[in-house]
């Protein structure tokens, strides 16, 4: 039993957490440098030269790379093929058979349908 001189303390009814963020928001200067500070963070990762957009850009222009480059080897390519067909007449003979089915005279030309 509690005696009359026995001091009690008194219940807290609130939550620290509570009191600490009530105290928290009662700072202006605070609350302002937060909301503008996420703000900011907002605009730098989402914003048109934010960091979601270079990452975007980037990929774009690794497979502009990639097409270039596939680009430039098929020009290669070509391009040898063409310097074949200037000169080289077994090449141009070649060529006239397989794709335009061509025959030398007296010869006879079978073709097999696929099905």
């Amino acid at each position: 039993m509690a005696m009359e001189g026995d001091f009690y303390r008194k219940t807290r009814t609130r939550s620290r957490f509570r009191e600490k963020l009530k105290k928290l928001l009662s700072n202006r200067r605070l609350v302002l440098s937060i909301v503008g500070g996420f703000a900011l963070l907002l605009y730098v990762l989402f914003g048109n030269r934010g960091v979601i957009a270079r990452l975007r850009l980037e990929v774009k222009r690794q497979e502009m790379i990639e097409k270039v480059q596939l680009a430039e080897e098929e020009t290669k390519r070509l391009e040898a093929q063409r310097k074949a067909l200037e000169g080289d007449k077994k090449t141009i003979e070649k060529v006239a058979r397989e794709q335009y089915g061509m025959a030398r005279e007296g010869e006879t030309v079978y073709r097999i349908k696929k099905d």
